[in-house]
């Protein structure tokens, strides 16, 4: 299913259409709570939700009236550049017409719902009408330079002017002299560009090749070539208008679009914490010296032994944040490096000594621009950062070009419901190639799963209950790989679960150094999860509300001696106490040794919560009072919390019960109200003197 894009409605009356659309796109359907009873997502406010859509840049098909969705984005409205698509669609598929950007996927949108409808599609965008394309938005691989004059242009274009293709490969500028040689589409169908002034060649002229006509053009080329030349735009060789395609940096203008192609790897080297700026100087100044569009760089590429180094990733999201276009930090082994040794214009044998290829910057660039590619920027230096630009003629995908930093997520799923999943945690399962869990705690997110695209659909990597390390391990060595790994607990993981062990490998001796190197480097990122302890606490009433801890009941990694002591400390220090792993089939009096425990410091009445199966199917809340609590109602799956001496049992007039712990704000309030009558008494002894 698309994450990205939502399918909106209000009631009932709409279902079928909104069901329709979004099983054609393979979307998700969001509903209105309350008003319908099918859905993917539901939502409360329609307001809310349709902003927060919006400004997660979640693509919306609204099957709604047109003003509802108007006035759901309206506040959200900030560029055109970026926004995403918002269709309005008739209730009874009548009718369908993009509202917002048209040109980032809106047309298109609704041209396919359209066509799913069996109706037309109300397109206003006057250049798809007239020409059946959208200049700003190139095919993938390709970035337009300067957006903010194809309203301009396109006005132009439908007053009657004509249009000149030229291209250039060699990065001298295209608006130097002599101007650069128009090249048109080859309208016979051929895969090859040719020059108007070179009838019957199947070769393409570069612009600024003073006395070459043989230059062949780059592999990247007909594609671009042919998403113009299957418009109806006029072309012509002496037109005022001008589309260019280069890897130069030059000023576009109204009269002159300007789209470069992802075709240039910027392979770079630095010591270990480097100043990112000094990585960053170093490599806009090798851009700008040599007329190099940063949107042309694909990608920022390095030897895999720096995959965590902050100084790289930080010039990766300086160039993204410049550009607003995809330029990650991919990296490669250094035997991948060394075979491009013969390519490299400055071995280094140091280097080969301290990492095992003759060149990193050079032999980075040089792999990623792939075996047609060719140096054009040779290795340069700062004081502790290198640089080197490879062009390739065909476009570079990152994806296809070496390894990211592999990425971890300990993410915390919650007690088991889906509302209680906190949407960090959403959004970093989404993220990730492969789940890592226990079996149970990846069925209590299968709705997750169901929700994602066929082509989006992560690997399950399933482990038994008491294999914590051995599934830590699969997760760190997925994430070596350069994957996006989900560790998967629920609850909190960093409560009794896989967040600390995750650390505890990176430090263990006990791992052999190299793959602790391995694992270190990898990028680590944890969210918090909503604990069984809260989750209790919460359909209980408010036990934890004053001091409290959580002990856990299991003895296979703590002794039990140590448990014993420090149930006896929280029961002295008379906090509220969470036990974690009352009992299981093997251990069964720890529970019960804990209740005497606590008796010799509590009174019998003290409030006790069973909480079991939290979230799950079979939840079952249960108040009671230490001297009534049978250990053997417990299980695993199972949370206890005992009160405090302070904790209170409230029946309420319809006979619910409810726990709260006090914290003495009543005692505040008294105290206050003393001082507010003795400020008073005085005052008054004051104006009676």
């Amino acid at each position: 299913m698309s994450q990205n894009i939502a399918v909106f409605f209000l009631g009932i009356s709409a279902f079928p259409v909104a069901n329709k659309i979004a099983t054609s796109l393979d979307a998700e359907l969001h509903g209105k709570t309350g008003r319908v009873t099918e859905a993917d997502v539901f939502f409360n406010d329609a307001m809310e939700h349709l902003s927060k859509l919006f400004q997660d840049g979640v693509a919306i098909v609204g099957v709604c009236a047109s003003a509802v969705l108007i006035r759901g984005v309206a506040k959200s409205i900030n560029d055109k550049h970026s926004e995403p698509a918002v269709v309005a669609v008739a209730e009874d598929g009548s009718a369908v017409a993009p509202l917002l950007g048209g040109h980032h996927g809106a047309n298109d949108l609704a041209r396919k719902i359209a066509e799913l409808l069996g109706i037309n599609a109300a397109i206003t965008t006057a250049g798809d009408l007239r020409f059946g394309i959208a200049l700003d938005e190139p095919p993938d691989g390709f970035v337009l330079a300067n957006p903010q004059n194809v309203k301009e242009f396109s006005v132009s274009m439908l007053a009657g002017e004509s249009v000149m293709l030229s291209s250039n490969e060699n990065h001298s500028c295209l608006d130097s002299s002599p101007r650069s040689k128009p090249v048109i589409p080859n309208s016979a169908g051929s895969n090859k560009m040719v020059s108007p002034n070179s009838a019957g060649s199947n070769k393409m002229v570069s612009p600024n090749s003073a006395g070459s006509n043989n230059m062949v053009a780059p592999d990247y080329m007909p594609g671009f070539f042919k998403w113009i030349r299957d418009s109806s735009l006029r072309f012509s060789e002496n037109a005022k208008l001008r589309i260019s395609l280069t890897t130069t940096a030059i000023s576009g203008s109204s009269e002159h679009l300007v789209y470069h192609p992802k075709s240039i790897a910027v392979g770079v080297g630095c010591e270990r914490g480097t100043d990112p700026e000094e990585l960053i100087l170093l490599v806009r100044n090798a851009l700008q010296k040599n007329t190099i569009a940063a949107e042309s760089v694909a990608a920022v590429v390095s030897i895999d032994l720096k995959s965590d180094e902050p100084a790289i990733h930080a010039l990766s999201n300086n160039l993204c944040g410049e550009t607003a276009t995809e330029c990650p930090a991919r990296f490669f082994d250094a035997s991948t490096l060394e075979a491009q040794s013969p390519k490299l214009e400055n071995p280094s044998e140091i280097v080969f000594q301290e990492v095992g290829c003759h060149g990193v910057a050079e032999g980075s660039a040089l792999a990623a621009a792939g075996k047609s590619g060719k140096l054009i920027v040779p290795k340069i230096k700062s004081e502790r950062t290198t640089c080197a630009i490879a062009e390739s003629p065909e476009l570079i995908y990152p994806k296809n070009t070496g390894k990211a930093q592999g990425t971890l997520y300990i993410v915390g799923t919650g007690p088991g419901s889906p509302k209680w999943r906190l949407p960090e945690a959403e959004e970093m399962l989404k993220e990730a190639t492969d789940w890592v869990g226990y079996g149970l705690y990846l069925d209590l997110i299968s709705d997750l799963l169901e929700r994602q695209h066929p082509e989006q659909k992560c690997i399950l990597h399933q482990f038994e209950l008491g294999q914590e390390e051995t599934r830590v391990r699969h997760a760190l060595n997925l994430a070596a790989q350069g994957k996006s790994v989900a560790l998967i607990s629920s609850g909190d993981p960093g409560i009794y679960a896989m967040a600390t062990l995750v650390f505890e490998l990176l430090e263990s001796k006990v791992v052999e150094a190299e793959k602790r190197a391995e694992w270190q480097r990898i990028r680590i990122v944890s969210t918090p999860g909503i604990s069984a302890m809260q989750a209790a606490g919460a359909l209980a009433g408010a036990p934890i509300g004053h001091d409290f801890c959580s002990i856990s009941l299991s003895d296979l990694l703590t002794p039990w001696d140590t448990i014993e002591r420090r149930i006896s400390a929280a029961a002295e220090g008379d906090f509220v106490i969470a036990f974690y792993n009352p009992v299981s089939k093997r251990r069964t009096t720890q529970l019960a040794d804990a209740q005497k425990t606590l008796l010799k410091h509590r009174p019998p009445e003290t409030p006790v919560i069973l909480a079991k199966n939290l979230g799950r199917e079979g939840e079952k809340v249960e108040i009671l009072t230490l001297e009534n609590l049978d250990p053997t109602e417990a299980d695993m799956l199972t949370l206890v919390l005992i009160g405090s001496s302070q904790s209170r049992i409230l029946k309420l007039p319809n006979g619910v019960e409810k726990v709260y712990t006090p914290r003495g704000y009543h005692k505040k309030q008294e105290a206050e109200e003393t001082h507010s009558v003795s400020r008073n008494i005085n005052k008054q002894t004051s104006l009676d003197h």
